[in-house]
Formats: structure tokens, sequence, C-alpha cells
């Protein structure tokens, strides 16, 4: 069996490799299979097969036809270490790193955060699915920071309820380019899947889910600035959609900054290869005990040196 999706390419400033953009847009394939995809003849640009150092100049039409892997029906338990921030009877905090796709799915069954938790930890919460132990919300892929999982059903369920009623705070930082005006705000939209481009969300989506973010600059430079962005929703890609629907994309974030990302990636020497975007801080109520728990992360060590060089950019 194989499956075929077309979308069309997105204006670019200058062309592109075409392995390069399928890269951005697929977050969560690799680099490796997307050139394994292009050189098998599997990838069409204006239906004709393509490699993937061909140039996209924008505009075109994109077919990729791949074959649909046969999806595992067990996690394979991988000795991935992990950044324990609180552990108990019932939860475990983790300190994501970048990188690690939380739970399989979509081709990956391998090297995922479920992956980890399966090694580490004897038992896990079952409500989630079988490829889902123990997980209550996700991080995207290159977002570093605060995720918890459930260890019991108990437990997954009193705090998925929270999830649910929007009582849990989450609170992240985030690097963004330019300095939104006024230095504090809401962003309300509805954000749903992108009309052409479904591996992307909008926040002009018309059968989209209510989202509200509520933001506050903390640092301003000259061309970028570090915000506090606290999420009263949990939307799909919610804190990159929002802040690049106001024209302040995440630093890093090549998926919804992408010409802005590939323009100053020339000359900021410092340009990170994922969205600069952390899960700082959590407060959320115990399930066993009832009693309200906040925790805070700070920021990886990139995330702290691409602030400092952005503080004194250009140079």
């Amino acid at each position: 069996m194989t499956s075929e999706e077309k979308f069309q390419v997105t204006e670019l400033d200058g062309s592109e490799r075409l392995d390069v953009y399928l890269a951005d847009l697929l977050e969560e394939v690799s680099r490796t299979k997307i050139k394994g995809w292009c050189k098998e003849g599997a990838v069409m640009v204006n239906g004709k097969a393509r490699k993937g150092s061909y140039l996209l100049q924008g505009g075109e039409e994109l077919s990729l036809t791949v074959p649909e892997e046969e999806p595992v029906d067990s996690v394979r338990a991988e000795n991935i270490p992990l950044d324990i921030v609180f552990e108990d009877d019932d939860l475990v905090l983790i300190n994501k790193a970048p990188g690690m796709v939380v739970h399989p799915g979509a081709g990956i069954y391998s090297g995922t955060l479920v992956n980890a938790l399966a090694y580490h930890f004897e038992q896990l919460a079952t409500r989630g699915g079988d490829m889902r132990p123990g997980i209550v919300h996700r991080l995207d892929k290159g977002t570093t920071g605060l995720i918890l999982v459930a260890k019991n059903d108990f437990t997954h369920k009193h705090l998925q309820e929270q999830w649910q009623a929007h009582s849990v705070t989450k609170l992240y930082q985030t690097l963004v380019w330019g300095a939104p005006d006024p230095e504090r705000g809401e962003i309300e939209s509805h954000i749903g899947r992108h009309p052409r481009l479904r591996y992307m969300m909008t926040a002009q989506a018309e059968q989209g889910r209510h989202a509200l973010s509520r933001y506050k600059l903390v640092a301003r430079w000259s061309e970028a600035a570090k915000l506090n962005v606290h999420i009263l929703t949990g939307r799909t890609h919610q804190v990159r959609v929002h802040l690049a629907h106001i024209g302040h994309p995440v630093v890093g974030d090549a998926l919804y900054g992408r010409n802005r990302h590939r323009n100053l990636a020339k000359e900021f020497e410092a340009m990170p290869d994922y969205p600069m975007l952390h899960a700082a801080m959590l407060r959320f109520r115990h399930p066993r005990s009832g009693e309200e728990l906040t925790f805070k992360q700070a920021p990886p060590e990139a995330f702290v040196a691409c602030a400092a060089a952005l503080a004194k950019w250009p140079y």
C-alpha cells in the first residue's frame, strides 16, 4: 500500500533545495528518510520526479508517494537517557531534550520519549493507548522543557481532566524575531490544519479550534526579543502559530518563519536548527493529594547562547 499527498510550495525568497524544504515541512520525518524518498523517485515536482538537490523557486506543486509503513503494535524499550525533574508513585516530570519526538507514529517507532519511558519505568498508565503509555500531553519535536507523564490510570484520568478544564498553568519562554507592540497582550484565533499544507497549522482556519495565548515581553534587542507565553488552550503548534500570526515567528522555526529564517541564517552565525521554544513552568494539582504543585525549568544552554548572541546582533 502507498499513500500520496499533494501540496503547494509556499512563496520563497530565493531558491531552496527540495530535500531541505521537505525536512522543514515534515518536522517529524528524518532528513535521511526524505533524501531516500527523493532518490527513489517518490517526490514529484510539477509532475516530474526530482532529486533532493533540485532547487525550488516557490509555487510548485509537490506530490509525495511513499509506501505506508506497517505500524508496530508495541513499544520497544530503549536505553535513552532522561532528565527527570520530579518523580513519585503516581507521576514523573521530564525535562525533554530538543529533537525528541514524544510518542511513536507517522513512521517513527524508535528514539521517542515513549521508547525511553518503557525502558526506565516498569509501570505506566495505559489509558492513552498501547503506543502512548503514560502520555498526558505532548511537546513538539524541537520544543524543550517540562512534560508530565502518568504512571497509572488514576493519575492519567485526573491529569487529563485538568488539561481539558484548562486549569493547568503552562508557561513557555521563547525567542522571536522583532518585538511585539504592545509589549503584552492576547492572541486569540481558531487554529486548524492549513488548507494546502496539511503538516502545518494556521491561525486563520474556518473550522479550527479556539486558541488563546497571552504573551509578555521580557527583553528587547535590535532584531529580536524574548517573551514569556502563557497558553490557556493546548492546540497543535499553538505558540509557534500564534506568534507567526502576529508577525513575530519563533527564532529557528523554519516551518512558520521560513523566509525570515532562511534569509537571516546567512547572517546570524548562531542560528539554531530548531525553534527556540521552551516549556519553562507547569502548575497543576496532584491527582491523589490535591496539592497544587509548581515546577520551573531553566532553558537549555543552546537557548541561553542564542539569546546572548541575539542581544549582540547585528555584530
